[in-house]
């Protein structure tokens, strides 16, 4: 089965399509990108060759700055329905933090809008506390945001505080190691590829989540009581800036509460050590194979034999779901939050850089001269064309 083939009962079932939003985005680049004829050799020039990636460049005189936009999704209903927001700050500067560092730039500030129905100052305050403390984890200064309140024009969980919505944009600097981003076109068969473990499902795949969760336990799933069957990993191995994770929660909304690991300082520092990386992936919608076939390039394709298993929840949620594993590893990072590309005599060196930030990290495969993606893993040989 390849990434494009999920049929329509599946798509039913999740509630949305990555095909359908992989279409949308690039039509959207397709649009955006015929503006940039309007600061060609300006200040602020984009970069013209970053098409697919996850993040793009522009040019102030010598100066190489990267930009990138998202938002945490429906993720937001769960911090309604536990009336817990101090997590989500971690899920809205990964998500763009994270884009940037795949493509060379060390993220440096960020914008951020908050849409609300009814202003709660309470609510408000603990996510921005949540957004400074994940600041201050990936050295980010925050400077800028706004909140509207548009009143029915946002919805959410019934009898929550505040509905909203949280978006951000944030911008870095390419580092000094690099002449250009990474952008894959040095990515050569025969490379390596290491592996960042994810404690979280980040902020992706949760609109096949709670219909799952919804479908299994009914509309209160978020207080069903979670119990990590399939085993457990101490909370300790989770770098420091984590307090909840999926392998200390109690209940179901626990688990998919459980906030985003930042992978940027650990990667910065592999940079930092002059450790060579050719290209790199931040694992979020599309999972595994779609996300890393953006930066495989010159047709080269890749085996990943290696990766680090799925979170327990994980496994759960897809019993539950009833979906196979080939659907899962599209839908959800299932464990593996970030690949690197790097020579293969340097993987261990960039694994141990990684290890001794306080991330897991493994070698997880190679690049083949073929294209497409190959999964092993438990559930067997997993195959996504390219």
């Amino acid at each position: 089965m390849s990434q494009t083939s999920a049929d329509t009962n599946f798509k039913a079932t999740a509630g949305y399509s990555i095909e359908e939003g992989n279409a949308a985005s690039k039509n959207a680049y397709h649009w955006a990108q015929k503006t940039f004829s309007t600061r060609a050799g300006k200040p602020g020039e984009p970069a013209q060759d970053l098409a697919g990636g996850f993040s793009n460049e522009i040019r102030f005189g010598a100066e190489r700055l990267g930009i990138g936009s998202d938002g945490i999704g429906t993720k937001i209903e769960v911090a309604e329905r536990l009336d817990r927001y101090d997590t989500l700050g971690y899920d809205l500067i990964a998500m763009v933090a994270d884009d940037l560092i795949v493509a060379g730039f060390v993220p440096t500030n960020l914008s951020n809008i908050i849409d609300v129905n009814t202003l709660n100052y309470e609510v408000v305050d603990e996510l921005m506390r949540g957004l400074h403390d994940a600041a201050q984890f990936s050295q980010i200064a925050v400077t800028g945001g706004e909140i509207a309140e548009l009143g029915n024009r946002i919805g959410g969980y019934p009898g929550a505080k505040m509905n909203f919505n949280w978006c951000s944009t944030a911008v870095g600097v390419l580092h000094p190691s690099l002449e250009r981003p990474l952008s894959g076109a040095n990515v050569r068969a025969g490379q390596a590829v290491v592996a960042l473990h994810s404690p979280s499902f980040r902020s992706n795949g949760y609109s096949l989540a709670r219909r799952a969760l919804t479908k299994a336990f009914g509309e209160k799933w978020h207080e069903q009581p979670y119990n990590e069957a399939a085993g457990t990993q101490a909370a300790g191995e989770a770098a420091s800036n984590q307090q909840l994770t999926t392998a200390n929660a109690t209940t179901w909304g626990e688990v998919m509460l459980a906030p985003s690991l930042i992978f940027s300082p650990g990667v910065a520092a592999v940079l930092d050590a002059g450790l060579p990386l050719h290209a790199a992936a931040h694992i979020t919608g599309g999972g595994i194979a779609d996300n890393f076939k953006r930066v495989l390039k010159n047709g080269v394709g890749a085996e990943l034999d290696n990766l680090f298993e799925p979170l327990p929840a994980m496994q759960q949620l897809a019993e539950l779901a009833g979906i196979t594993p080939q659907e899962a590893y599209l839908y959800w990072n299932m464990g593996n939050g970030m690949l690197l590309v790097t020579e293969p005599e340097q993987a261990e060196a960039v694994a141990e850089t990684l290890r001794a930030q306080g991330y897991q990290a493994q070698v997880a495969g190679r690049i083949t001269p073929e294209p497409g993606v190959t999964l092993r893993v438990e559930a067997g040989e997993l195959r996504y064309e390219g």
